[in-house]
């Protein structure tokens, strides 16, 4: 999977992901940090990179509609420490198809995951 780490994720996921066989990159990498929400969201679509964030922002479905965009995951962990939100991320990744996910926006917290489909179900 493609995927672009806002810069509200802390950078260890980088290389954790990675070794997980992901094609990571950083906010950071692209010279990207504070810009806009849009302009990051349009570097992520330019990229066909699925954007893993903190920032709820990219959770409204009326900014970022759900096949709009290669995919958008929200995470919402309990604690926001560095170890902490990188594991609750890495274990996310572990045990989900995130193929599967491709064109939603997704809010994982700690009890649920919550899945947006583009319209018609498909992951497309």
């Amino acid at each position: 999977m493609r995927i672009k780490l806002d810069e509200n994720l802390p950078r260890r996921l980088k290389g954790t992901l990675a070794s997980l066989q992901h094609d990571v990159v950083r906010v950071e990498d692209e010279h990207l940090l504070a810009q806009p929400d849009t302009v990051v969201a349009a570097a992520a679509r330019k990229e066909n990179r699925v954007l893993f964030t903190l920032d709820v922002e990219f959770g409204d479905l009326r900014k970022h509609p759900p096949g709009s965009h290669p995919g958008v995951i929200l995470f919402r962990p309990r604690g926001l420490g560095a170890l902490s939100v990188s594991r609750f991320v890495e274990e996310f990744v572990r045990e989900t198809d995130l193929q599967a996910l491709a064109g939603c926006v997704v809010v994982v917290d700690r009890t649920r995951v919550r899945v947006r489909r583009p319209q018609g179900g498909g992951a497309g």
